[in-house]
This record gives C-alpha cells, sequence and structure tokens, in this order.
C-alpha cells in the first residue's frame, strides 16, 4: 500500500499549536510540501508567490460558495516567498479550500494582484464543482480544492517497462472512447469504461495507450450553441490544474479519493501488460489572455507564471491566449513535480507534451540551444523509467522535428512521416525516395549516434485531423459545425477523396478507399520506429470530415462501435498487422547479422519514376535460431506493377503475409498453411496495393 512519500509529516503527531486564527489552532508549517496535505493532526496548507504581500485561508463547507472561516497568514509564518500553515483539527470530508492573496496590481508590469480575487491552488490534488460533465461550476468565475487522501493499494503491481520499439500506441480520448451507446459498457465516457474495453484493447495487440488529457479542465469554459447542438470544450487542451485528475471522467463521485478510478484503470492496464500515457498540456492553461479569467496562476504570480511582452500582454506561442513561462525558475520547479508526482502517486509511463516546442522557448520568446526544463526532464532520476514524447512544434512557427533537445532521451511525434507518408501513399510522385526514409526510421532526421534508434514516433492519424477513413474520403476539412464558418483546423490535410467527396455508394470508390486505409496500416506497422495511431482507425470510425472535432462531445467525436461488426475485415487486417509487427523483431530493429548475406536493411533504388518501393528487413530471429526476412512492397501507382524479389537458396521461399490488393490472399490476411508464394522471384502487384512477404522453408 502506498502512503504519502515525504517524511517531514513523521514529526507532526508531536506537533503543537502555537497561535488561534479564526477559532482555530494554527501554527508555521512544513514549508517545502506544497499544496494542501492531511497529516495527523490536521492539514497543512502551502503556497508560495514572489508578488504577494499577504495571503488568506478561505474554508468552505462543502458545496457552499460562501467561506465560513478566512485565516490570514501571520507576517511570521512566512518565509522567503513560501506562506505554510497547520490548521489543527481540520478533517478532510469536511471542508473546501481557496486562497486570496493581496499585492500590488500594476497590468503594465504583469501583476495582477486583487484582495478580493478567489484563487485555486495551483498544488490542488482534486477540484471541486467538476464532477459532473456537462454543468456549469456553480461558483462561477472561481474554483475550490480539495484535500486528496492518497492510500490506493497498488499491491505488487510493477510498471510493464516495454521498450519504445516494442510499443504499439493507441491515442484515445476518455470520454469519446466509450461514450457512444454501441460501446456497451457500464459506465460510458469513463474510466471504467475503458477498463471494460481491455480485453479488446488485447485482442487487437495494442500495449500502450495515450489517454488525451485527464488533467482537470472545464468543460463548460467558452461552452455555445451552433445549430442547435451544445459545443463545449471536449478535447480538454485548457488545463485548469496541473495536479488534478478531471473528475467528470470517473463513473463514481469519489469524494477526498479523486484519482482512484484513474489509478484502478492504470493498474488493471499494467496487469494485462498496457503502458499508459498521459498527453499533457505544459504550454498554456485555461486563463487565457488579458480578456480570460483570473482563477489561479494570474492570482498568484501573473508575471512569473506567464510569457509577457514588455507593456504586459501575453505571449500567445500557444494559439490559446496565453503561453506558461516553462523556463523561469518557479515554473519549472512547478511542472517536474507535477510529472513527478503522476509518475510516483498514478504509476504512469510516459508523457505526450502538448506543442513541446513551448517548453524549449525562453522568458522572451526566443528558442533556446539548451532548455533547462527540458533537460531536468530528461535527467530526472524519478523519471528515469518514463517515456517523454515532444509535439516538436509550436503555433509560433517553431517547427523542430529532428532537432528538439533531447539529451538521447526525448522521443517525437514525427510530424515529416505523416506528411511524406500521406502524400506518398495518396500516389504522388517523385517522392519514393523521402518515403523510403521516413519508413526506415527517418535517419536523416534522427541521427542514431546522436539520437539513438528510437527518437520516432510514426504516426498518420491522430486527435488533430481527419481520421484514418476521413484521409482517403474528403479532399477537404468539413468544420462547418464548429461554428467557426469553417476557417478552423488545418488545410493542409494532405487527403485524397478518390474522385467523390464525402459518402458514397460507389461501390469501386468504397473498394479503393478500403484498399487505401490497409495500405496505410501496413505500412506504418511495417516501418521502423514506434507506431501511433487513434482509436477508431482500426474499423474505421468516421468524423464525417470533420479535421478539428475539439468542441464536438456527440457523434462527431464519439467512436461508433458500431462500424467494428461493419468494418470487420479492416479489423482483423489491423490485428494480423499488430501481430506480425510482434512477431518479426527485423521490423522494429536490428537483430544481428543474416546468414543469407542480406543487410540490415535493404531498399529499392527509388527515384523519380518509381512505382514501386520496396524495403527489406534481414537479420536473425527472435529467439536467434535462424535468419528473419521481410519484404514490404509499395506500388502507389494506379495500374499494376511487377514486384522483383531477391533470389533464395532453394531450400526458402517467398510468402505473403498481407496483400492488401487481395490477388494473393483474398481474405487481405494469412491464415495458417494458407499462405500464397510469388512465382519464383518476382510476383504482379495490384493498383495501388501493399504485399508484406516473409522468407520461409
Amino acid at each position: 500500500m502506498q502512503k504519502q512519500n515525504f517524511t517531514p509529516t513523521m514529526n507532526a503527531v508531536h506537533m503543537e499549536p502555537m497561535d488561534k486564527i479564526a477559532g482555530f489552532e494554527v501554527r508555521p508549517g512544513l514549508y517545502e510540501l506544497n499544496g494542501a496535505v492531511a497529516i495527523p493532526v490536521g492539514v497543512n496548507f502551502t503556497i508560495h508567490s514572489l508578488g504577494a504581500t499577504s495571503c488568506e485561508l478561505l474554508l468552505f463547507r462543502l458545496m457552499e460558495d460562501e467561506p465560513y472561516a478566512v485565516l490570514k497568514f501571520p507576517e511570521h509564518y512566512r518565509i522567503g516567498n513560501v506562506y505554510s500553515m497547520i490548521v489543527f483539527g481540520l478533517h478532510i470530508t469536511e471542508f473546501e479550500y481557496a486562497y486570496r492573496l493581496d499585492g500590488p496590481y500594476d497590468p503594465p508590469k504583469g501583476l495582477l494582484f486583487n484582495k478580493n480575487n478567489i484563487l485555486l491552488d495551483i498544488y490542488a490534488k482534486a477540484v471541486t464543482g467538476q464532477s459532473v460533465w456537462g454543468t456549469k461550476n456553480k461558483s462561477g468565475s472561481f474554483y475550490k480544492a480539495r484535500v486528496v487522501q492518497d492510500n490506493f493499494d497498488w499491491g505488487a503491481e510493477l510498471n510493464p517497462l516495454i521498450p519504445m520499439e516494442d510499443l504499439i500506441i493507441y491515442e484515445m480520448h476518455v470520454r469519446g472512447f466509450t461514450r457512444h451507446s454501441s460501446s456497451g459498457v457500464t459506465y460510458p465516457g469513463t474510466f471504467s469504461g475503458i477498463m471494460e474495453k481491455i480485453p479488446y484493447l488485447k485482442e487487437l495487440g495494442v500495449n500502450a495507450v495515450e489517454l488525451m488529457p485527464v488533467f482537470e479542465f472545464d468543460e463548460m469554459k467558452d461552452c455555445r450553441e451552433v445549430d442547435g447542438r451544445q459545443l463545449l470544450d471536449y478535447w480538454g487542451y485548457n488545463t485548469v490544474s496541473f495536479f488534478a485528475p478531471n473528475t467528470s471522467y470517473a463513473g463514481s463521485v469519489e469524494y477526498n479519493r479523486e484519482g482512484n478510478e484513474l489509478k484502478t484503470l492504470i493498474k488493471t492496464l499494467h496487469d494485462n501488460g498496457i503502458e499508459c500515457f498521459l498527453d499533457v498540456v505544459f504550454n498554456h492553461t485555461a486563463e487565457g489572455d488579458d480578456r480570460g479569467p483570473s482563477f489561479s496562476f494570474k492570482g498568484f504570480d501573473n508575471n512569473v507564471y506567464y510569457m509577457l511582452t514588455p507593456d504586459g500582454y501575453y505571449y500567445n506561442f500557444s494559439g490559446c491566449g496565453n503561453t506558461l513561462n516553462c523556463n523561469h525558475p518557479v515554473v519549472r520547479q512547478m511542472i517536474l513535480e507535477c510529472l513527478r508526482y503522476w509518475t510516483t502517486f498514478y504509476h504512469v509511463d510516459g508523457f505526450r507534451f502538448d506543442l513541446a516546442s513551448i517548453l524549449g522557448r525562453n522568458q522572451d520568446g526566443t528558442p533556446m540551444s539548451n532548455p533547462p526544463l527540458l533537460q531536468s526532464l530528461a535527467f530526472d532520476p524519478i523519471l528515469g523509467n518514463v517515456k517523454l514524447i515532444a509535439e516538436a512544434w509550436d503555433a509560433g512557427g517553431l517547427y523542430q522535428v529532428g532537432s528538439f533537445p533531447a539529451w538521447s532521451r526525448w522521443t517525437e511525434w514525427n510530424g515529416k512521416y505523416r506528411d511524406d507518408m500521406r502524400d506518398f501513399l495518396k500516389g504522388d510522385f517523385g517522392i519514393a525516395s523521402i518515403a523510403s526514409q521516413r519508413i526506415t526510421g527517418s535517419h536523416d532526421l534522427y541521427d542514431p549516434n546522436i539520437r539513438g534508434n528510437n527518437a520516432s514516433v510514426n504516426f498518420l492519424n491522430c486527435h488533430d485531423g481527419f481520421t484514418l477513413w476521413d484521409m482517403y474520403s474528403y479532399s477537404r476539412k468539413h468544420n462547418e459545425a464548429n461554428g467557426w464558418y469553417n476557417v478552423d483546423g488545418s488545410d493542409d490535410n494532405r487527403s485524397w477523396n478518390c474522385g467523390t467527396e464525402g459518402e458514397t455508394d460507389d461501390v469501386e470508390i468504397l473498394s479503393l478507399r478500403r484498399r487505401l486505409t490497409k495500405n496505410a496500416v501496413a505500412v506504418l506497422l511495417m516501418s521502423r520506429g514506434t507506431p501511433m495511431f487513434l482509436a477508431g482507425d482500426e474499423f474505421l470510425n468516421t468524423q464525417y470530415g470533420n479535421n478539428n472535432a475539439y468542441c464536438q462531445d456527440n457523434e462527431v467525436s464519439w467512436l461508433n462501435w458500431d462500424f467494428l461488426e461493419k468494418n470487420k475485415r479492416h479489423f482483423d487486417f489491423t490485428k494480423h498487422m499488430i501481430k506480425l509487427r510482434k512477431e518479426h523483431g527485423v521490423v522494429r530493429k536490428f537483430s544481428g547479422g543474416c546468414s543469407l548475406g542480406f543487410p540490415e536493411i535493404q531498399v529499392s533504388e527509388p527515384n523519380g519514376n518509381t512505382k514501386v518501393l520496396r524495403v527489406i528487413y534481414a537479420g536473425r530471429n527472435q529467439d536467434d535460431t535462424g535468419d528473419d526476412i521481410v519484404c514490404l512492397a509499395i506500388n502507389t501507382y494506379w495500374e499494376e506493377q511487377t514486384c522483383f524479389l531477391p533470389e533464395l537458396p532453394l531450400q526458402l521461399k517467398w510468402k505473403f503475409e498481407a496483400d492488401t490488393s487481395g490477388r494473393y490472399l483474398p481474405a487481405y490476411i494469412s491464415e495458417d498453411g494458407k499462405m500464397a508464394a510469388p512465382d519464383g522471384n518476382r510476383f504482379t502487384m495490384g493498383p495501388r496495393s501493399v504485399a508484406v512477404l516473409i522468407v520461409t522453408k
């Protein structure tokens, strides 16, 4: 059983009150313990502010908006910039809390102190009034916090610690994954709903789930109505509290035990050999720009937590109104403490950092060559086994794919893999050479001598953009339902509608779309680097052409599980390709020399006229008992083409493991004992098709 992992409180049993404030016995607190923490004699409250001149602790009865007690910190309870106080006799189930700080108000200098402003503890472990999805916070413009007692029993559970090259990452939205009635779960749209689908995830073969934001956010922020439909902050990229779980994702209310359902989910995933990553947003907060509310960071130290222009306005490298001042020492410490908290108390296996290039900007917004924050995360001992995945760009134009400061620890969402492979797979000419680089590990971007062999997270689709099915059903975005006249979302989709925009009954177009989606799955899973795909792509879920569904809490974003039966063949193909990747280590990494003399990677010599790209991986098999040779052949041309294969000794032959044309494997996947073999060292590839072959006796 995991207890609170700090030692100062062990002496708290013997602490005696020193003062009385507002009827409560108090004494100076534990200054190194940020936030509000239950201790044997009561509750310890600690906050810090560089610019505040005084601080008040507000105590509220449960679900009430007027404080029943206001405790002003005596001046001698402040050491440096830290206010700390132990309040004796408080029981965590009986109150909620917030703060008020006084200090200078001078917006041009970035100072926004207001003694009447009620502030949420930056280190709060739970936020009240947020547990019912789609319900406005009745406190209005302020949030309160609740003290969490952590006594979750992890037992002997261990993190799976799966190497990067062996991961198959499945990106999902917690609510959208099971909210649709077709999901069939007992608690739709919750952490518990995901738990009910773990057998499905195991059948599919993924071994890591990447949860879109689960830090507390207010989905009712900027709530509006468009064409009679309520639009919310559905994705959750506007963080309210970095240390608190989003309580509306829990299937039941967890007063003072907030996070237990998420911990149970993570433990259950681990018990089934699946890692859990969190998508974290340290580039901005929900407080927005100068027109936005001041409910936490602005009131504690606006000019510390945010990047400000010389006249006190907000730099907007996030595209969301403000930008966290990540390399200020105070903010850097907060982020490190936050990640340590989620690692130790929630056993999280990895973090994907949204718009991570912001984390490498200086306090004036300029990019840094060796950002202190990124370096400290790379070398932090507690984070030593945690995967660090960067979205290596931001909304301010800083694009660092291939050049993100890494210290051989950071990996990257390979945006160039997505863009180049989308172009190649839809048939663009002249880029076969670039495609071969992406498929074989993008060493032109990630020098193995500097970045190692596991820097690239390969993907074709994610939450941001088209789904896999929509990528071959729409040539342009259709975001009208978002209410912004279709100006939101990217116009650079590199998609193709196969001849008709959107839904169609044309049999030939539908057949082509299904083939192209299988091509994409096959190539992604046969590429060097860690593959990631979007939940629902395995059964061709659609968002009806919306490539920016951030506000759509409805059938646009919810997975429709009826597609699993409708597109069962595509699901089976995806499952087969995942299994094939797992069975053939040569696809994932160098596995020793091949006895036939094949090089580790052999690529047909692509040029501007290349119509068939062939990549062969060779080495020792996983039990080191023989050779393992896998060929990936891609014909992106609209007519059939001949693919040539290396000649083999007489006792060996090439056999198909996948053929998206259906010519050699009519069921699209091989069945035991039914693998077709090419005639000699060549075979004819169907138009716009992909084949995977192995060498066997």
